[in-house]
């Protein structure tokens, strides 16, 4: 049966980085969108539709803002249980809490307990599609891959690999382990239902340039896969890689030099870049997702989205949970916004939701499928209300324009302001 979906909707017309955000970014304050087999057919005013599709089933959300469901560009699953360890340096965090949380997922029912619950999490949050390392275990992949399924949600995800000694060995596989089981991995999920496989070097300090290569070989046989990795997230991280790699150009050069840097290429954080490497990921197409929360959780620096942006790089947006101190993506804008702010960039509101949704999908590219509610488009929302809390509310009241009622569900928002999350035109169990 059709559906209609009433509310405030969000309509994108445009880069707000590019024009000026309110003319990029609109609300249509009192409308309907038209759902038919999990798509968007229509959008208009809420009483035209209704007068219009009188057998659809229609569901009113209110004051209400239905915005294209939110899209984690970066993440760590099995990170979920670990979530908000108390923080040292990357080197150290990763060893003392994240490797032997990893370790568990050899346990093919400890890795679904685990996806499902991480997705649930999500959904609750209003994020509907999340790219997600794995770990090295084929079963964790499998795990997240079937919860994924199961709740209609779109997904990209892979095996992790790492081989080198600076990984602990009860981590580690080899090359050839990593090629042959990343190659299986993508012959049963790739692009089955909505499904994408990212071949996934944690990052170049725990792979061997033997394990680089294969995956770079890989890619080659399998172009439309997604590659996923991280780039310059801590300056001690960056001085690693030097004594690791001291032939490379620079960080970027470690992944270059292996064919993993192309069109379809996603590096996590990227936030101490050198020149040569802002230039080469420009003219190669590749996207940046920024990771906010865990950047100040772990006190890796500053990302410059005013400076990423102007110079026309594909920026993504991420909680990279557990790194990040958050599953919600309303509290990951907050943050983006924060460091905006210390950058000498003010983030508007509408470029907040944009990034979270559209420049997402773009950086995935997958903007022909999600990331916006237009004809065509996957119906993938999340339905926010903007007086979820007390004092959200007595702020929302006073707002003169709808950017001011927005600000502060951005601001001040979490789990609390999600009404409702729709995976292809259904509403979410959660």
């Amino acid at each position: 049966m059709d559906k209609l979906i009433a509310g405030q909707v969000v309509t994108y017309h445009g880069n707000p980085f590019e024009i000026p955000a309110e003319e990029a970014v609109q609300v249509l304050t009192d409308a309907a969108i038209l759902i038919r087999d999990g798509h968007v057919v229509s959008i208009g005013g809420r009483d035209h539709m209704r007068a219009k599709h009188q057998e659809a089933a229609f569901f009113d959300h209110g004051p209400a803002l239905i915005v294209p469901g939110f899209i984690d560009a970066h993440a760590h699953y099995p990170q979920t249980a670990m979530i908000a360890s108390w923080g040292k340096r990357l080197i150290d965090w990763l060893n003392t809490y994240t490797f032997p949380e990893e370790a568990k997922f050899a346990d093919p029912a400890y890795a679904r307990d685990i996806a499902g619950r991480y997705l649930d999490l999500l959904l609750a949050n209003g994020t509907t599609t999340v790219t997600s390392f794995c770990t090295i275990h084929p079963g964790s992949v499998d795990a997240l891959f079937e919860a994924a399924e199961d709740r209609g949600m779109r997904i990209v995800a892979g095996k992790t690999c790492m081989d080198r000694d600076t990984a602990p060995a009860f981590l580690r596989d080899t090359a050839k382990a990593a090629y042959d089981e990343s190659k299986a991995l993508i012959g049963r999920w790739h692009e089955k239902g909505r499904a994408t496989y990212a071949i996934t070097p944690r990052f170049s300090p725990t792979s061997t340039p033997a394990q680089l290569d294969a995956l770079g070989k890989l890619w080659d046989e399998y172009p439309s896969c997604l590659m996923q990795t991280h780039l310059s997230e801590q300056l001690d991280e960056i001085e690693w890689v030097k004594g690791l790699y001291p032939e490379a150009r620079d960080y970027l050069d470690t992944y270059e030099q292996f064919g993993l840097v192309r069109e379809g290429a996603l590096f996590g954080h990227a936030i101490h870049l050198e020149p040569r490497e802002i230039a080469h990921l420009k003219a190669m197409d590749c996207s940046l997702i920024h990771c906010p929360t865990s950047n100040t959780f772990i006190g890796s620096g500053l990302f410059d989205m005013g400076a990423r942006k102007g110079e026309g790089l594909r920026v993504g947006l991420a909680t990279d949970t557990g790194g990040g101190s958050s599953f919600s993506m309303l509290r990951t804008m907050a943050a983006a916004y924060e460091i905006g702010q210390l950058s000498h960039t003010a983030i508007h509101p509408a470029q907040l939701l944009w990034l979270a949704t559209y420049g997402s999908a773009e950086a995935l590219h997958m903007q022909d499928k999600i990331g916006c509610i237009a004809p065509g488009m996957e119906a993938d929302f999340a339905v926010i209300d903007l007086a979820s809390t007390p004092a959200i509310a007595q702020r929302a009241i006073r707002a003169e324009t709808i950017w001011e009622e927005v600000f502060p569900t951005i601001m001040m928002g979490d789990d609390r302001a999600i009404v409702a999350s729709y995976v292809m035109g259904e509403r979410a169990a959660v």
